[in-house]
């Protein structure tokens, strides 16, 4: 099979698998406290990945800007995205939430802007206003629809939107350190800070709550966003950016809300309005358009490169 196919199933793969992570979140809150089953999904992960990273490749050697920079990722996109997350679904149906976490790469664009100082082309402009868009047809479809939402879907979508700030974060922050560290060292150093961050307060959770009583079903939900979502997620996405441009990577992340959408549909029984489906299609335009953007961008750095060889 072609390498370039290869990879971009891979992101597909991955985007799937993290589509399905907001479902398994849904079911998760309903039997689980939520700093415990964070604090279980991570532990599980770092037992994968830390002897995973000494096989291959020792024992990785890092600065203290490297560890400040690995810590602030865990506290945004591992601490804070969970957190959001977890307490978001408590509130909001699964289907919004996947949907409203496809904003991202908008959301990146604009804290890249605020923090990087990176400048927001037209394109980036409209990307994100489209995922603005798309983010208040979803917040008003309560509103103007019969389709039954969460407890208080208002509230749970403003903590999705807080996830998703908190994932920009983390690929932001990341930028820096991809360069000199490698993705399996940034994957087991996030989850071992996880499990520090989340431990506290995972201990306070279980001491009043029955372990032993726990099924079967919800272990193997722990056990999934430890295991495929946290580890072969990581691995599949950070494979496949390797052989592909940022910019295809960007238009793969569709797939998130469609997964999510679909999965909500099938597995929750949740219905889809015609605000979701709108809210849905700005969205995905927003990422295309930040996607070629992306494309365009780095062309003309391509070209100017050249211009100053020559």
């Amino acid at each position: 099979m072609n390498k370039t196919i290869l990879a971009n199933l891979k992101i597909i793969f991955a985007m799937a698998i993290v589509g399905s992570s907001v479902v398994a979140g849904k079911l998760l809150v309903e039997s689980f406290p939520v700093f415990l089953a964070s604090e279980l999904r991570f532990l599980t992960a770092t037992l994968i990945l830390v002897p995973l990273l000494l096989k291959r490749e020792g024992i990785p050697t890092f600065s203290k800007k490297d560890i400040g920079v690995l810590f602030l990722q865990a506290l945004s996109g591992v601490f804070l995205f969970s957190i959001f997350m977890l307490y978001g679904l408590m509130y909001t149906t699964a289907m919004e939430g996947g949907i409203i976490t496809s904003t991202l790469p908008a959301v990146v664009a604009v804290i890249a802007f605020i923090l990087l100082k990176e400048k927001l082309t037209r394109f980036a402009i409209i990307g994100i206003l489209l995922a603005v868009g798309g983010t208040l047809a979803i917040n008003i479809s309560g509103t103007f629809s019969d389709v039954e939402g969460g407890a208080a879907p208002l509230l749970g979508n403003f903590l999705i939107i807080g996830a998703v700030i908190g994932e920009a974060l983390f690929i932001v922050f990341g930028k820096s350190i991809s360069k000199r560290v490698s993705p399996l060292a940034i994957s087991t150093m996030v989850s071992v800070f996880g499990v520090i961050l989340f431990l506290p307060l995972a201990i306070y959770e279980a001491t009043s709550f029955p372990l032993t009583e726990v099924s079967i079903k919800d272990w193997g939900l722990i056990f999934y966003f430890g295991v495929v979502v946290t580890v072969i997620a990581f691995v599949l996405m950070y494979q496949g950016i390797e052989k592909v441009p940022a910019s295809t990577a960007g238009v793969l992340t569709g797939v998130l809300p469609i997964s999510a959408v679909l999965l909500s549909s099938l597995i929750l029984k949740e219905s889809l309005s015609t605000f979701h489906v709108i809210g849905m299609g700005l969205v995905l335009a927003a990422i295309y358009l930040i996607s070629v953007d992306s494309k365009a961008e780095k062309e003309d750095a391509s070209l100017k490169e050249k211009k100053v060889i020559t």
